[in-house]
């Protein structure tokens, strides 16, 4: 099973380092002024293109380099779009702080608005991944874009219904607002259904894992377990008292001003 460990470890090693470079860009472009974050989404257009091309070139590859060439492309799809979010470009038409004591309908409708085009075009994105990609040789790929996505509404849903820990330290000024959106409290009712339904798709992963039979399949569904793994981790951070922003503090140029710090930083999740 040496192939299933190299595997996992490089999937670790790479949310590592997408986020950090992804937090990283966004900083810097932020520090470089008001038309530098639009001008980074821009310029990050060659890895979509990239990503598309790959995705597509994996479908009928099945042997080692499919499968790591299908996680690869979802990853470089996802993270462009993550990319336009935390820049600003792609969020959604609400773009001012939740008064305080707002109706529970109202406070849902502008956490919506924050964020309506960015899931639109994750959605949409998903949509045609599955139109074109199903039923291929080939879904590491598909199952990888599809997981981070179903990851990134369940954290979202918990952020909504409260946590008691939510990091606003790596949110960029673009989504400063985004953080009146939050609410901090004991554990909500979509928490439990999270860590079960993720902690299921782990055991899902490890059990096409253990009857895996080419390279292709162990390497796939060892990606597929680790970064499933990594997004039961991170809903598991909104609650334990882990120094996580650690990670990637480290590499992150000074931002212009200093935000309190309450815990996880929403824009990362999924990654």
């Amino acid at each position: 099973m040496g192939e299933a460990w190299i595997a996992a470890l490089f999937a670790l090693f790479v949310w590592w380092f997408s986020t950090g470079a992804i937090l990283m860009l966004v900083r810097h472009a932020e520090r470089a002024g008001p038309r530098a974050p639009f001008g980074c989404t821009l310029a990050a257009l060659p890895l979509l293109a990239l990503g598309i091309w790959g995705y597509v070139a994996s479908l009928p590859a099945t042997g080692l380099g499919g499968a790591y060439v299908g996680f690869l492309s979802a990853l470089a799809i996802w993270g462009w779009i993550e990319l336009s979010f935390l820049t600003g470009t792609i969020t959604g038409p609400v773009l001012r702080r939740c008064p305080p004591g707002v109706p529970e309908l109202e406070r849902f409708l502008r956490a919506w608005g924050t964020i309506a085009y960015h899931e639109m075009l994750l959605t949409a994105v998903l949509v045609l991944m599955w139109l074109y990609g199903a039923g291929a040789e080939n879904a590491f790929g598909l199952w990888t874009f599809a997981t981070l996505y179903l990851a990134r509404i369940s954290a979202k849903l918990n952020l909504y219904f409260g946590v008691p820990r939510i990091n606003t330290e790596f949110l960029p000024e673009a989504l400063g607002h985004l953080e009146s959106h939050f609410r901090i409290s004991r554990l909500n009712w979509v928490f439990p259904i999270s860590i079960t339904a993720l902690s299921f798709a782990v055991a899902c992963w490890l059990e096409r894992l253990h009857t895996a039979g080419t390279p292709g399949e162990i390497a796939g569904y060892a990606l597929l377990t680790a970064i499933t793994g990594l997004a039961l981790l991170e809903h598991w951070l909104m609650v334990l008292p882990l120094p996580d922003a650690k990670l990637w503090r480290w590499m992150l140029p000074a931002p212009k001003q200093t935000r309190r710090t309450t815990t996880r930083p929403e824009g990362h999740h999924g990654f």
